[in-house]
């Protein structure tokens, strides 16, 4: 089977990776790339072109995917200039919803974990704040009170958003947190020199005990386990550059694995955050690592899909060096 990636790897760019929760079962997999949205049905192997159904003359670049967390429904949305696009057969059909205009840069998606019964998807967008839906995508309106920086570049939703609506938003100029569902919103005292933050991920036990992480574009990653008051630097001597990728185990901090994509990097912490160790994949990463998704969690031969600046998307099972 021809890969229609290899011919736009030249120019090409990966956004966003994102699996199916039955990935073991299924393979599923996407991919939103400048030239659009790909799907993989073997794992990553290989790769079609997501928007066949759409007819399309040219290239639509694709910045975000999100999946709907157990997939039953069949239900992704992908984040495209000017809309965002719902599909409710695996990525085989789309249907466009239109966002208010002038058309906002969708940067980012993020889908509530009780999706089936709530309904809830919101997006950041480059320059027009974030848009929420409560009606599973098909209607979408602001929800910026509160929000000082409209320059969303990442969103991470609670694992207890059923209970608690909590959503967080990393921005150009640092973090503002919500928790009434995106309605309103309020800076943390993230420091402003650290800003922009490209990258951000929730424990699992957030509810509990309030613990997140933040990926900064020039500093490094940081920890926080007092909702975003404070924040303390993780692993400043091998994770000095951007994150714009941070990765938890699904069991974490039970299983305390985590994995950081950092410039060229794979770096992976078995403690938490407090050691960290590259892992060393047997393709060249020089070009920069983009996007990273872990399917089967974060465990010893767990495979990852791996995005790079040249538009390469590789299946790799790595091993600490």
């Amino acid at each position: 089977m021809t890969d229609p990636l290899e011919a736009t790897r030249d120019q090409d760019l990966v956004h966003a990776l994102a699996a199916s929760p039955a990935f073991e079962r299924d393979g599923l997999c996407f991919a939103a790339r400048r030239t659009g949205l790909y799907r993989s049905q073997d794992g990553g192997q290989t790769w079609q072109n997501a928007y066949v159904s759409l007819g399309l003359t040219a290239p639509l670049p694709t910045a975000a995917v999100a999946l709907s967390p157990d997939l039953a429904d069949q239900t992704l949305f992908a984040g495209v200039p000017g809309a965002i696009l719902r599909s409710g057969d695996g990525g085989r059909s789309w249907f466009p919803t239109s966002l208010p205009t002038p058309p906002p840069f969708v940067t980012s998606l993020a889908i509530s974990p009780d999706f089936t019964r709530d309904g809830a998807v919101l997006a950041g967008t480059m320059e027009d704040g974030v848009f929420r839906s409560g009606d599973r995508g098909v209607h979408w309106a602001a929800w910026n009170f509160g929000l000082l920086d409209l320059s969303v570049l990442c969103l991470a939703i609670s694992p207890a958003f059923a209970d608690d609506e909590t959503v967080f938003a990393g921005t150009d100029s640092g973090i503002s947190c919500s928790t009434n569902g995106g309605r309103a919103w309020r800076e943390i005292d993230f420091p402003v020199d650290l800003a922009p933050v490209l990258s951000l991920a929730l424990s699992p036990t957030y509810a509990g005990t309030g613990l997140l992480f933040a990926g900064a574009e020039e500093s490094g990653l940081y920890a926080s386990t007092d909702r975003g008051r404070s924040w303390t630097r993780l692993g400043q001597d091998i994770i000095d550059g951007a994150v714009n990728t941070i990765l938890l185990s699904p069991e974490f901090p039970a299983r305390p694995e985590m994995l950081v994509a950092s410039g060229d990097a794979l770096l992976v912490s078995r403690d938490g955050g407090h050691t960290w160790a590259e892992w060393n994949p047997d393709f060249d990463t020089r070009q920069g690592i983009t996007a990273v998704v872990a399917p089967l969690g974060l465990g010893p031969g767990a495979p990852l899909l791996v995005g790079l600046a040249d538009g390469q998307i590789v299946s790799i099972r790595p091993r600490p060096a």
